[in-house]
């Protein structure tokens, strides 16, 4: 195994050991998922510098829109819809509960990958609820997963400038293994190349590690390069480059090895052909078919937000791996 400092002096090594280890944890399959973006308003308290989805369009989708959409997911096939938003000033646990209940009336069995930690950190302050008794609730009624967002870099020096009222550090590590202990699993995610440094993301990538040690409860890893356009944070940094992020991805597989098996690139955010270049040096998944994304496309990302499952398929096999359709929990379902 490769000592921490030579990850980034010998990165051609970095991803071939990468790409070992991907092939002895998971071997050649890649896997996606058939599911649907569920962004249910822009209108958000926060000001993240890197933002460039909150308050554009200030729309609010009503329970009945919300559950059209959910219609819409089923008779399409998807297994998860993944339900996001802003944060309305006083969205509280009814009114997060009220959409796992839309869900829920539509489809008794599609699995609900919903809310960020800091939007259950939101619906606690404005419940007077301990976090722990808000994801009892959400699990209750329905929720069955969370994504792992709102992670940034889990560091508060660089979350005071590029996020200063989202979460702490460790806020958003004890809703994530909160969630865990009641019975939650997430992902986990890491937002880089703004103003943050390698070593910055390396100690996020352990940060991850720690926590997956301790409790197991973290389905994949996803990183998620910074999208520059339409936001504060563009005029720091334009980005990173191609090959950041493959070797990000590459640096996640060796640091997370054995604890987290899958390694997610986003083709949203990184484009077909890097996501398949991102198949050989650790990743093992290229998400969903996601039917509809607003974040990642307000923020600049070109690679569209909608991809058939046929066509997922076919970018897997191109890039010379096995296709394999999987639930929100990496069960496959072929």
């Amino acid at each position: 195994m490769l000592a921490l400092d030579d990850l980034l002096k010998n990165p051609y090594e970095t991803l071939r050991v990468a790409d070992e280890l991907r092939r002895e944890l998971v071997g050649d399959t890649v896997t996606y998922v058939v599911n649907r973006n569920i962004n249910f308003t822009d209108i958000c308290i926060n000001d993240c510098k890197f933002c460039s989805f909150r308050n554009r369009k200030k729309y609010l989708l009503s329970l009945e829109e919300i559950k059209q959409k959910v219609e819409e997911a089923v008779e399409f096939g998807c297994t998860e819809v993944c339900v996001q938003g802003g944060l309305l000033p006083n969205a509280d646990i009814e009114f997060y509960v009220s959409i796992l209940q839309a869900v829920r009336e539509v489809d008794k069995k599609i699995h609900i990958h919903a809310f960020s930690p800091m939007e259950v950190v939101h619906a606690a302050r404005n419940s007077n609820m301990a976090v722990e008794d808000v994801l009892k609730e959400f699990k209750k009624e329905g929720l069955g997963s969370m994504p792992g967002t709102a992670a940034e870099i889990l560091d508060d020096r660089i979350r005071s400038f590029i996020c200063p009222k989202k979460l702490k550090t460790a806020e958003w590590v004890e809703v994530i293994k909160t969630a865990h202990r009641v019975g939650i699993p997430t992902t986990a995610t890491i937002m880089y190349g703004h103003i943050d440094t390698w070593e910055h993301r390396i100690n996020h990538l352990l940060l991850i590690k720690k926590i997956q040690q301790e409790t197991g409860g973290i389905t994949e890893f996803i990183p998620l390069p910074f999208m520059s356009k339409n936001n504060e944070l563009e005029k720091y940094s334009k980005g990173s480059s191609g090959f950041d992020d493959l070797l990000m991805i590459a640096i996640a597989r060796i640091l997370l090895y054995p604890e987290i098996r899958n390694i997610q690139a986003s083709w949203v955010k990184m484009g077909q052909k890097l996501a398949q270049a991102a198949l050989h040096v650790g990743a093992n998944d290229l998400g969903g078919t996601l039917m509809e994304e607003n974040i990642s496309k307000a923020a600049g990302a070109t690679s569209g937000e909608f991809m058939l499952p046929e066509e997922l398929r076919e970018l897997i096999k191109v890039a010379g791996r096995i296709p394999k359709q999987r639930d929100t929990l990496y069960n496959i379902l072929e």
